[in-house]
């Protein structure tokens, strides 16, 4: 018997961005005749689903339930589709699945049972700040989450600042919207003067804002309000 392909399904990083203005006609096409779905949360998965639009009514829909708080013994079962020959769509809640997202698990058990894996083009917010920010795009390095208590979190940037001065590479990483401006703070404080410092926020949004200064200038002119709007920082010493 013949495997189901897990299709890796980008969807729109926020509210005002149309399925149609961030996703090909391909990708669409893709997850509207799909019937079995791996999501973080089903209730904002099925918001996005109405709004790409799916050839069977939602409630016939399948979803499954991937995220944070589930265990390793529960990743497995999620491959029972597939194993049965019927196509998955794995789904983030904002982006490309897999990416700082506990979808990589089930793509990592997909490769070790030889079951085809097809990523679909969509929104990367990584790619897009990076792209954006005027810094070093032939290296560089995504960190994930810094340290939440500002004595771990300085030294760790002060840390990833010496690196990159060294080997001439971009830095990013993300923090939780809520703890945007505090973040900023940080960067702020620990980063020299000379650091280029770009912060990406709200991409592909009507509010998209993306601004890359020296830390200097970041430290003497008005900052941008990051108060629960999801943002990239990146900077390269």
């Amino acid at each position: 018997m013949s495997y189901g392909t897990l299709y890796l399904i980008p969807t729109p990083l926020g509210e005002g961005a149309p399925p149609e203005a961030v996703l090909p006609a391909s990708a669409l096409a893709i997850t509207r005749q799909l019937q079995h779905f791996v999501v973080e949360h089903p209730k904002t998965a099925r918001a996005c689903l109405k709004l790409m639009g799916t050839a069977l009514p939602l409630q016939q829909l399948s979803m499954q339930t991937l995220n944070e708080h589930t265990a390793a013994k529960d990743v497995e079962p999620l491959l029972a589709p597939l194993l049965a020959g019927q196509d998955v769509g794995l789904l983030s809640e904002a982006g490309c699945p897999a990416v700082a997202d506990p979808g990589a698990q089930l793509v990592a058990l997909a490769h070790q049972r030889q079951i085809p894996v097809r990523p679909l083009v969509g929104p990367s917010s990584l790619l897009l700040a990076l792209m954006a920010s005027g810094l070093n795009g032939q290296r560089f390095s995504f960190q994930g989450y810094l340290p939440a208590q500002p004595a771990e979190r300085q030294q760790r940037l002060q840390q990833l600042e010496q690196h990159s001065r060294r080997q001439q590479e971009t830095i990013l990483f993300i923090e939780t919207p809520y703890r945007n401006a505090a973040m900023l703070e940080s960067l702020l404080q620990t980063l020299q003067p000379d650091t280029r410092l770009c912060v990406a926020t709200d991409l592909t949004l009507p509010s998209e804002h993306i601004l890359t200064r020296r830390v200097a200038d970041w430290r003497s002119q008005p900052r941008p309000e990051l108060n629960k709007r999801p943002s990239i920082f990146l900077f390269l010493a």
